[in-house]
């Protein structure tokens, strides 16, 4: 037979509303920010030649491994194997050449390590 039509109630958005807020809230109160540091990267460009007697350091990063001149150290060892800094003297080259395992984040760390050590600069070796 015919039934009788069920008349429709309104929703009340006050509710929705508080939820809203509320998740809004708790994201905002358990999410961290984080400083980022930055790493400052410069382009190369064509330098003066080097004088005879300086002689390159050559490294190479790996996932896990550093490779200085073809003796294997930690990040932490890096620092101590580098050559100490002269007033006068002209920092040193350092060639970083990166492994095909090697992550952005790897890359960074070193960078970050080697920033306060004035005696080398470092250039990363670009992939073929």
């Amino acid at each position: 037979m015919f039934k009788p039509r069920r008349k429709r109630t309104k929703l009340s958005m006050t509710s929705l509303i508080d939820v809203i807020f509320l998740l809004l809230l708790f994201f905002m109160l358990t999410s961290t920010f984080s400083k980022f540091s930055e790493v400052e990267l410069s382009a190369a460009s064509g330098g003066a030649a080097l004088a005879p007697d300086v002689k390159p350091l050559f490294l190479q990063l790996g996932s896990d491994d550093i490779t200085l001149n073809g003796e294997v150290l930690d990040l932490a060892g890096l620092a101590p194997a580098l050559p100490v800094a002269d007033a006068d003297a002209a920092p040193v080259p350092l060639l970083i050449s990166l492994r095909s395992d090697v992550t952005a984040q790897r890359l960074t760390d070193l960078l970050v390590a080697l920033r306060p050590l004035r005696s080398v600069a470092p250039t990363v070796l670009g992939g073929t």
